[in-house]
Formats: C-alpha cells, structure tokens, sequence
C-alpha cells in the first residue's frame, strides 16, 4: 500500500508538504479532505485533526508538514532542496522556523482582524518586517539560499503568497521587487500547477487519487 497524504488543498501547511512530494517524485494516495467534515480515519490517525498528515508505508504517522517534507527528500531530492548554494540545512530549518512562529502569526493577525485585538493593519506592518528581511536576502541571490530553490522556498513560499492575497494592491506596491519576481516565479511553474491540482474532497471507503498527478 503506497504512503497516505491527508490534503486540504488552500491550506498553505499542506501546499508545503504537496510540493516536497512532486519535487521528490515520491507517490501517495492523496485524500483530500473538507475541513468541516473530517473524516473518521483522519481523525484516528491524527486526532489533531489538521493537515497535512501522511500515513507512511511503514505505518509511520508524520503530522507536521516539515516532517512530511523531510521525510519525501531524504528519500529522494533531485532538484537539491536540502543541499543550499548558501548555508546548511540548518539554516534554511531555522528559516522556516522563523516564518512559522514569527511571520505565521502576523499573518492571522492580518487576515482575520476581528479576531485578533492587535490585527488588521499593525500585524501587516509586523509581518512586513519579515518579508523585508527576505526581500535581503533574495537582493543576493534568485532564490532564499542560493542559485537554486529549496526545502525553505517552497516552505515559506504558500505563507508569503496568503500574505500578498490579503491585499493584493498593498503588496504590489511594496517596494519589494525581488519578492514579488520570487512569488511570481513560483505561482507560474510547473511544479506549482501540479501540487495545487484540485480535487473532489475524498470520502470515507473510497479510493483516494494518485499524486502527483501526471
């Protein structure tokens, strides 16, 4: 039985752990799931009950994206998204790190102003700080770590771009041209297209869909 991804398909968690499985060319059984009505074996395999979760061949139940990650390129990484021109691997896992306990809140706080005290326009301006910093880094190379891409982009790309969709005519106009061509670049590739293919939400005794898809 192949490895068993638990999906939501705008859920920037899962897009992180979705492009690592194309990258990786490591197939699954991909279950997309409706959040408002969780199925029981997601629940039984992860009581959290978020995605992503992959279910491995082994029976191993992986619950956080950057593991679901990991796990899909240390078994296969041909495009060398765990080898940076710039750095270790630590450095792009402290990168991700930074975006997902600093920059992720901002951006709630940003999105969801009603239910924040401190949201609306003071989180955007929070949030700006950290695409400001990788606007920097991009000022040196194409990518976040070098010439090419890895684990980092792809794991900060789907939080930067709900950050941008919040208001699209704000973030156009930040003077930050190397991110926009970064998010660009990435909103328009190949790799992009296939990890956001949509699916029917998967229902219980069902088959789920092969993916990546061809």
């Amino acid at each position: 039985m192949p490895p068993v991804l638990y999906s939501f398909r705008r859920c920037p968690y899962a897009m992180r752990a979705r492009l690592a499985l194309v990258a990786s060319g490591q197939s699954c059984e991909l279950r997309e799931v409706a959040l408002r009505h969780k199925p029981p074996e997601l629940l039984a395999a992860s009581p959290k009950g978020t995605v992503p979760v992959l279910l491995t061949e082994e029976g191993t139940v992986l619950e956080q994206s950057l593991d679901v990650m990991l796990w899909a390129l240390r078994r296969n990484d041909p495009q060398r998204w765990l080898q940076p021109d710039i750095g270790t691997l630590d450095d792009l896992l402290a990168l991700v790190a930074a975006c997902d306990e600093q920059f992720k809140p901002q951006l709630d706080r940003y999105k969801y102003p009603a239910r924040h005290a401190d949201g609306g326009e003071p989180a955007r301006a929070r949030g700006a700080q950290f695409l400001h910093g990788l606007e920097a880094r991009l000022s040196t190379a194409p990518h976040l770590a070098g010439d090419h891409a890895t684990l980092a982009d792809a794991a900060l790309m789907p939080f930067v771009r709900q950050f941008a969709m919040v208001d699209a005519a704000w973030f156009d106009a930040q003077p930050w041209p190397r991110l926009h061509a970064w998010l660009a670049g990435w909103t328009a590739c190949a790799l992009f297209e296939r990890a956001m293919h949509k699916y029917a939400p998967w229902q219980s005794g069902e088959a789920g869909v092969d993916f990546p898809p061809a």
